[in-house]
């Protein structure tokens, strides 16, 4: 029953994408050439062809029509981007190829303006009327809950709450007898009260089971087409981002799931950098930087880029570049800016008010020294003694730093005075770090273009 309701899913999803491609590429046509005779337009009859393959190659890479009942709309919209990147990427090889560059970019601009939002509207639409189909009590399995801690009731409870997942819990075994309105009774039942109630999923709080109940649960539902899930106790940890490994048949439990360890995240993220940052210094930085130069010699004697050591991914040191915003000065190395600070110039505290002194570090992110959006980099002085006093200072470094970051757009930027603030700091680096995604990038770059023109206290 369930199996045909995923597969149900699975051809909806199919087939409205399957819609939207070919209707936002007709529509571009239409657009482009003013008509539709599109079955006369060899050309554009193959490049039709090539942008649906292109879309279910991509597609089966990413595993974008496995269905999962328990999903959050952000890692929707992430899952698309990533989709829409290797999408546009086979396509471009395509082209070149065949060597296909008389292709109008018009027509191929329109297509992207209605696929991509047309698609992500389609997707969030498909799984909102899903979540509130179940909620009416359709489309639903029919679980039990194996186990008498913490775990297991912090589980139904969960399930009982978001109805939108479709899970009905029909019954709780327990060798330990609990007060509990759906307690059937110990774990040797469980097996002739699946067969009676058509039980589709069993979750094992695996704390409350002995290892031979494990592995007979285990073997009746291989043997019954029942899907056996297992809760492991992991409240010690804060993090609840687990990921599952196996060292041959030992199964690992990595609880720092960091998720640019991933080469696809790693790869779109460089890409995303890479462009961004060549957008940057071909619209911008290549008029402003002789304009900023200029500026900052009649302003104060000493060079115009101030390039200093910091700590980057795996504590290794780079120079990072930015504008010269003081005098020259000894302390340059060692000692933070701070408000009223001597040795900032009269443009160079302009320069930090608007953030334009940071402009250069798009050059770092060209390079691949850093990343628009990560955790800021710290001076090697105060990464040594952070390093020291702050607990889990050290996490930050798993990535690359950034030009701007969470921490920053939540006001926690400039001068850190205690190791409290600096706590509170890396607490928002690691919350990024743990949940990255394009999206949160996106977000926290248009944050950081807000705060530019709304301004910032402590940007000094």
């Amino acid at each position: 029953m369930n199996s045909t309701y995923s597969n149900l899913i699975r051809i909806i999803h199919f087939s409205g994408d399957l819609f939207l491609i070919n209707i936002s590429f007709l529509i571009a046509y239409f657009i482009k050439f003013d008509h539709l005779d599109i079955l006369n337009d060899d050309k554009y009859l193959l490049l039709l062809f090539a942008y649906n393959m292109a879309w279910f190659i991509a597609a089966y890479v990413l595993k974008s029509y496995d269905i999962y009942r328990v999903a959050r709309y952000e890692n929707i919209i992430s899952s698309l981007f990533k989709l829409f990147i290797l999408q546009s990427l086979i396509l471009m090889a395509f082209w070149v190829m065949i060597k296909a560059f008389y292709y109008s970019r018009e027509h191929i601009m329109w297509t992207c303006i209605f696929l991509y939002p047309l698609v992500s509207t389609w997707r969030i639409g498909l799984i909102f009327s899903l979540n509130q189909y179940r909620k009416k009590g359709f489309n639903f399995r029919r679980i039990i809950i194996v186990g008498s801690g913490e775990i297991a009731f912090d589980l139904k409870q969960v399930i009982e709450r978001n109805t939108q997942f479709g899970y009905k819990i029909i019954g709780v075994f327990s060798d330990e007898k609990i007060i509990d309105k759906d307690y059937i009774g110990p774990v040797d039942r469980i097996e002739e009260f699946s067969y009676k109630n058509n039980i589709d999923e069993i979750y094992c709080s695996i704390s409350d089971l002995k290892t031979n109940q494990v592995s007979y649960l285990t073997e009746f539902s291989d043997n019954n087409l029942i899907r056996l899930k297992l809760l492991p106790d992991v409240r010690g940890f804060s993090n609840r981002k687990l990921k599952i490994d196996f060292y041959e048949h030992v199964p690992v439990l990595i609880f720092r799931n960091i998720p640019l360890d991933d080469i696809a995240n790693r790869f779109l993220k460089r890409l995303f950098d890479f462009l961004f940052s060549l957008i940057v210094i071909l619209l911008v930085l290549s008029w402003l930087f002789p304009i900023i130069a200029i500026l900052i010699k009649l302003n104060s004697k000493g060079p115009v880029l101030f390039k200093q050591v910091r700590s980057g991914k795996n504590n290794a040191d780079f120079k990072c570049w930015k504008f010269r915003t003081m005098y020259v000065n000894t302390g340059a190395d060692s000692k933070q800016a701070s408000k009223s600070d001597a040795r900032i110039t009269s443009l160079g505290a302009f320069l930090r008010k608007t953030s334009i002194d940071e402009m250069p570090q798009f050059f770092n992110v060209f390079y691949g020294h850093m990343t628009v959006v990560g955790p800021r980099p710290h001076m090697t002085k105060h990464t040594e003694e952070y390093a020291g006093i702050v607990n889990k200072y050290m996490f930050r470094h798993f990535v690359k730093p950034g030009i701007t970051g969470l921490a920053q757009v939540k006001g926690l930027r400039g001068e850190t005075k205690s190791s409290l603030a600096m706590e509170h700091r890396i607490r928002l680096d690691m919350l990024y770090i743990e949940n990255w995604s394009l999206i949160l990038d996106l977000k926290i770059i248009v944050l950081t273009i807000l705060n530019v023109f709304k301004g910032d206290d402590k940007a000094y």
